[in-house]
């Protein structure tokens, strides 16, 4: 049976033919040392189809299916067109000899060609990669590395690219950072109250905060020197008066020793470093907060920003958490007990990281590995919405822990929780409401220009017909005037134009309007002597 090997170089798909398999043996000691003789190998090996990339970007994208297992249709009608054709109902009589076997399984399954991967192919392809500038022709020196490193860079800078707001890698050392922190904190801080003892004793005894008593180190600095001015000052920094008296109170009675004024000096800064680091502490702690409502809200909104930043990390990543059963999640971080209990037949622990939730200290003490399992089965459900949904939202983690509270109320009290499809439901519902609000406020920007320029508009025709409602008998004066002079400038025009022969004319109008106004005056004394004969009657 012939044997075809597949190589994926930088440049293109090579297809090799191994010839006389039987004269070397199957042996790959016997494989090994003849792959670095290439007189001996090229013998045996010999190329028989080469299909080079059309572009860097096409190399980046057949590497990337390559590395995940994935035959592209390049890779597909390569290989159709030049292996052996074989006839329907037959077997074929060759095998291909791939490297990695999950592209092997794949390219069975859709071509039926039989493939094949183990350590003698592996040594095959070994040498294939160690001589292949010799087999391809008219290949430049150097051609071949500078192929490969282009497609290695453009290939490390795919893998490397992401969504900037859902870093996980920053929750994972910002978490390292923050327990780092806190027992340099607490070190410093023994180490602050150690120092200001052998001056200050009684201070140990009254102030319990390290924060604060790193203050009052800084702020006192000589207990001799305080006294009833710094009352203020104290009380700005302890927030009680009482205490404030007493600190004052226990300073003039002390029993610790005086220091010089260089000690004083290396303790004040010392305090002060220490007060730095709380500071930075607790801006650590909001980043930490504000990364995971980005990275894992729901996860957060379940378990606590601090508890869910502790289990990414102890997974290696989110994605790797989403992808962790729930029984793994359970006892994450507590490795060491599990195998421990494994190996002396014990009995395997019930928490690991997420003993530290509030949930598992709720409840009781027959309950907590019930309580934990359940717990265990939330997250893992929260934690993989995070990891492969596309929109951000809360409202799966707030159902989520809402029914966790519901299954401690059940353990305690025995009052019947919710069903998860009817919680589920409702959480879905949340969501799309959220949806459908966003997309009305945008919809809502255009529309509110909009109606802005129509209300300016409205204002500005309301102003108008106020002015005219308001001025309306000055328009209609100025119409009735507008109209009299357009009458008279007709007059004059049609003076000017008909001249002497209107004249005539002219004189009719003015008898006309003589004859009127007599009539007028007979209308009146006419109406006059009826009225006096009716007064005469009476």
């Amino acid at each position: 049976m012939a044997l075809y090997l597949l190589y994926e170089s930088a440049s293109g798909y090579g297809l090799f033919l191994a010839h006389g398999i039987d004269e070397i043996g199957q042996n790959t000691e016997a494989v090994r040392n003849s792959v670095t003789d290439l007189n001996r190998f090229g013998k045996v090996v010999k190329l028989a189809a080469f299909n080079p990339f059309e572009s860097a970007l096409d190399a980046l994208n057949q590497c990337n299916a390559v590395s995940e297992g994935q035959m592209t249709d390049e890779l597909r009608n390569f290989l159709e067109l030049s292996l052996p054709k074989v006839k329907e109902g037959k077997k074929p009589k060759f095998s291909l000899g791939v490297a990695d076997p999950k592209i092997g399984s794949h390219i069975h399954e859709e071509t039926k060609i039989p493939c094949q991967s183990n350590e003698f192919v592996l040594e095959l392809i070994r040498g294939v990669r160690l001589h292949f500038d010799r087999f391809i022709e008219n290949l430049k020196p150097g051609d071949l590395e500078k192929a490969q490193l282009g497609l290695g860079h453009s290939y490390s800078r795919a893998k490397v690219k992401f969504n900037v707001n859902r870093v996980d890698n920053m929750v994972i050392q910002a978490i390292f950072l923050l327990d780092t922190l806190d027992k340099d904190v607490n070190s410093f801080s023994m180490r602050v109250r150690e120092w200001y003892s052998w001056h200050f004793p009684e201070l140990v005894k009254i102030v319990n905060d390290n924060y604060l008593y790193a203050k009052l180190a800084k702020y006192i600095e000589d207990k001799s020197e305080l006294s009833e001015d710094k009352l203020s000052g104290l009380i700005d920094i302890l927030g009680d008066e009482d205490k404030a008296k007493e600190v004052i109170e226990a300073a003039k009675a002390s029993m610790g020793q005086d220091l010089s004024p260089i000690d004083l000096i290396n303790v004040k800064m010392f305090a002060q470093k220490v007060m730095d680091l709380a500071e930075y502490r607790k801006k650590l702690y909001d980043y930490l907060v504000s990364k995971m409502s980005d990275i894992a809200p729901n996860l957060a909104a379940l378990i606590g920003e601090v508890v869910g930043a502790r289990l990414i990390s102890h997974a290696g990543s989110l994605t790797n958490l989403a992808k962790c059963p729930s029984s793994t999640l359970q006892i994450l971080g507590a490795e060491k007990a599990l195998f421990r209990a494994l190996k002396t037949k014990g009995n395997t622990p019930k928490y690991g990281l997420i003993f530290h939730s509030s949930f598992i200290g709720r409840a009781s003490a027959k309950n907590k590995g019930r309580m934990a399992r359940y717990l265990a089965n939330k997250c893992s459900i929260a934690s993989r919405i995070d990891c492969f949904s596309e929109k951000s939202t809360t409202s799966f983690g707030d159902k989520l822990r809402e029914q966790v509270e519901e299954r401690l109320d059940f353990y305690d009290k025995g009052v019947a929780p919710r069903k998860n499809i009817d919680v589920m439901k409702s959480a879905m519902e949340d969501v799309a409401n959220q949806d459908t609000e966003m997309d009305v406020d945008k919809s809502s920007e255009p529309e509110s220009k909009k109606s802005k320029k129509k209300k300016s508009k409205s204002k500005f025709a309301e102003d108008e017909v106020t002015v005219a409602d308001g001025d309306a008998s000055e328009v209609k004066t100025e119409k009735k005037k507008k109209k009299k002079r357009s009458h008279e400038e007709e007059e004059e025009e049609a003076t000017q134009t008909n001249g002497k022969g209107n004249g005539d004319d002219d004189t009719e109008k003015k008898k006309k309007k003589k004859k009127k106004s007599k009539d007028v005056e007979m209308e009146d004394a006419s109406e006059g002597k009826k009225k006096k004969k009716k007064k005469a009657a009476e």
